[in-house]
This record gives structure tokens, C-alpha cells and sequence, in this order.
């Protein structure tokens, strides 16, 4: 029997490193890698439902393992060597009732 892994991938956090001469904040990259996320194709409900609803045409939906605590709303991520974004809000599910180790699930759109 196969067991599911998922691949790492590269969640971009932002650290604010000071302001601009207007007061602006000044932010600077930083990776964060997340192992194992399963990636999947949308399916063609999810395309055309998000599409509907917010504009945003999802390519993928990600499942993120149980005990992550990074904040998956609005954030870029990398993977398959291309930059994505993730839209709407994470849904997640109760660990201890979910017996696979992925309890939380967000869509991502192609990004830059």
C-alpha cells in the first residue's frame, strides 16, 4: 500500500525591515518552507464556482498538514518552479476527526 506524501513548498512570508521616506512600510521576502502539501487540479466546480464569485480562476487547491500554523490567507507561494497566490479563506477541519495528516485547504491562482 502507498502511502501520501505531499512535496515542500515555499510560502512567502513578508518582514518588515523599515519605512521609506513617506512613511511607507518597506518589506522584504522570505521563504518559508512547508512540507509536505498535496497539490491538486481544481476541479471544474471549483473553477467555475470561484470564478463566479470572486473573479479569480483557481489552478490548484493545496492541502496543508495538520499542526501548521502560517497564515494561508492572500499569501504568495512557490512551487512547480512558478509563483502562485493563494484567494478566499482556508477551510479547515477538526485534526482530531480526520484521519490523513492534511486538515486545512486553500486555492491558488497563476501569479507573476
Amino acid at each position: 500500500m502507498a502511502l501520501l506524501k505531499g512535496i515542500t513548498i515555499q510560502l512567502v512570508g513578508l518582514t518588515k525591515t523599515g519605512t521609506d521616506p513617506f512613511g511607507n512600510p518597506i518589506y522584504e521576502e522570505a521563504d518559508i518552507n512547508v512540507e509536505n502539501v498535496l497539490v491538486s487540479p481544481a476541479s471544474t466546480d471549483d473553477i467555475v464556482n470561484q470564478l463566479t464569485l470572486t473573479g479569480k480562476k483557481a489552478v490548484y487547491t493545496l492541502a496543508i498538514p495538520k499542526g501548521d500554523t502560517n497564515d494561508w490567507e492572500d499569501k504568495e507561494v512557490k512551487f512547480f518552479g512558478k509563483r502562485w497566490r493563494t484567494f478566499g479563506f482556508p477551510t479547515e477541519g477538526i485534526e482530531d476527526l480526520i484521519p490523513l495528516d492534511w486538515n486545512k485547504k486553500v486555492m491558488v491562482e497563476r501569479y507573476g
